[in-house]
């Protein structure tokens, strides 16, 4: 008989119709266990080169932090206050038309920090203590004002909706080093809100099995993960292998269907972080030492404290990737004062970050663990209604710590306000290919064959790797 077969044949496929199916069976035990994923089966199961870095934690600032008044010091800035933006520095494309305002100094002063000298703002008094540490990029600029793109491109290399998440391409990857757990987890704000939605850690046109998962803090990380009272192991077991077996009949007259596989592979991973995840999410076993560093004892700094410290217990049982996320709808977006916008959210999370390090330091999981902290854009030099900042892609701050990178220093410079990336400038996709890098995956080989193309993270144009950056 003739059977004509799907232009795209998966591994999967072939043996379903050259084995019967009895390929596939071993197939997927096979797999499970010599990738070890949680995240799904891995076509890329090792690294280019020997990674610096095992896992990430990415902390994502939501709404834009001021690179001006917590990372990059501009004398000028202060000298120039109230004054306009000289007609030297050109047209300014702005969201709401503020490039005539006066420019708004920085709101508290810098100061030299660590052995190294590297200054940061008074904002951050705690992240100041780990300023050895950092690696400050002060040249970042992406391609959007407006927030969504601008939390697209940060998280998936691209200003348009419907691409992969920089864990989802890590996850595609590389995988997870536990079964029993997500490759890629985010820890959303609690606030909800995020401009641009969870597509800023969904899968795009990857299989769905890697896309982000999400989870809170407390006794119940997913909602719904603990078995209804009254069934036992053994009867949901029994329960979820009849529901395979006919999911499995299902997709085998459908062919390829990534998203019925993920949901497939979904009811299997839930059963088994209903023992995994309960015990991960679970701060008794910490100490009240512990605890009150990230600053789980104080309400203003508990919230973020909690998913920082589950974020550090996560990456210990084999999460590739962890997302934390700060801000709800507004978050960091300081058009009305950035004094009382950047003090509420430094506060929230300037202890818990700085926790963070020195813990994962404390465990020697510092090493081979690259932690970042940016948001989507920066904001201006010049005032918006007279102590706000309007939005400002084309030159703001972030950094990394970790993973046998250099700290104490600063990567590349704004110009002599801080409105545009100047010297060593670093597009958000040669931070991408950077940060890559440091997982010992090579951006150019990273693919996934979409619509006829290899697409991968760092898009269709010529990128190179930040070798300043990482070294």
């Amino acid at each position: 008989m003739n059977q004509q077969l799907p232009s795209s044949i998966s591994r999967r496929h072939f043996l379903r119709h050259a084995g019967g199916g009895a390929g596939l069976i071993g197939l997927q035990s096979l797999l499970s266990t010599e990738n070890g994923l949680a995240g799904g089966p891995n076509p890329l199961p090792k690294t280019h080169f020997p990674p610096r870095a095992k896992r990430i934690i990415w902390l994502f600032m939501h709404g834009g932090p001021s690179h001006v008044d917590l990372f990059d010091p501009k004398p000028d800035l202060v000298k120039y206050a109230g004054k306009s933006l000289p007609e030297s520095f050109g047209t300014v494309m702005t969201r709401r038309k503020v490039a005539n305002n006066p420019l708004l100094g920085p709101i508290r002063p810098f100061r030299p920090r660590g052995q190294s000298g590297l200054e940061i703002s008074d904002f951050l008094p705690h992240l100041s203590t780990v300023a050895d540490e950092l690696c400050v990029i002060r040249s970042l600029h992406g391609d959007s004002v407006n927030h969504p793109q601008s939390v697209y491109q940060m998280n998936t290399g691209s200003i348009l909706m419907g691409h992969p998440s920089f864990g989802s391409w890590l996850s595609y990857g590389l995988g997870s080093e536990n079964e029993n757990m997500p490759a890629f987890v985010v820890l959303p704000d609690p606030g909800g809100g995020l401009k641009g939605g969870p597509s800023a850690w969904g899968n795009g046109f990857l299989p769905a099995t890697y896309q982000g998962t999400t989870m809170r803090p407390g006794s119940t990380p997913i909602l719904n993960l603990a078995a209804p009272a009254g069934i036992s192991n053994p009867r949901q077991r029994s329960t979820l292998d009849f529901i395979e077996q006919l999911n499995r009949r299902h997709l085998a007259a459908r062919g390829v269907d990534d998203e019925l596989e993920a949901r497939i592979h979904s009811y299997e991973l839930a059963f088994r972080m209903q023992s995994a995840a309960p015990e991960a999410v679970d701060f008794s076993q910490e100490t009240a030492q512990t605890l009150s560093m990230y600053g789980i004892d104080h309400p203003t700094t508990r919230d973020y404290g909690q998913r920082c410290l589950l974020a550090r217990r996560l990456i210990e049982r084999g999460v590739r990737v962890v997302q934390v996320y700060s801000g709800d709808t507004n978050g960091w977006d300081a058009h009305e004062d950035v004094a009382k916008n950047h003090t509420e959210y430094c506060a929230k999370t300037d202890q818990p970050v700085a926790a963070l390090l020195k813990d994962l330091k404390r465990t020697g999981l510092l090493d081979d663990t690259l932690v970042v902290w940016c948001g989507e854009f920066g904001r201006m030099p010049m005032s918006e209604k007279g102590k706000g900042r309007d939005h400002n892609p084309w030159g703001y701050s972030g950094w990394i710590a970790g993973a046998g990178t250099r700290g104490g220093r600063a990567h590349g410079e704004t110009d002599e306000v801080g409105l545009r990336a100047a010297v060593d400038t670093v597009h958000v996709n040669q931070f991408h290919a950077s940060l890559l890098h440091l997982m010992g995956m090579d951006h150019r080989d990273l693919t996934y064959f979409h619509n006829g193309l290899d697409e991968r993270l760092t898009g269709p144009a010529e990128v190179d790797v930040i070798e300043e950056l990482i070294s």
